[in-house]
């Protein structure tokens, strides 16, 4: 297995994308696949997917180290 930083990744038969917004993209993919690319962008109008997030760092390959660590000191916190 290899990793790629593809907000989803197509293999053959098999889609798969990891988080939310990610399956959303997954979603207007599919759509365009399976009804064209109009349609799917049709879909993203009528759900208003437009996503510009507040804060740019959800992306670990251009995140610095004390931000990752960081990262990782909630998400251990959490599984407390």
């Amino acid at each position: 297995m290899k990793y790629v930083s593809d907000r989803y990744v197509r293999t053959g038969k098999v889609i798969t994308a990891a988080g939310v917004s990610a399956g959303i993209d997954l979603a207007l993919c599919l759509a365009a696949l399976i009804a064209g690319e109009e349609t799917a962008r049709a879909v993203q109008l009528a759900v208003e997917y437009d996503p510009h997030p507040p804060v740019d760092s959800g992306n670990a390959a251009t995140a610095g180290p004390e931000l990752k660590a960081l990262a990782l000191q909630l998400l251990a916190q959490s599984q407390k």
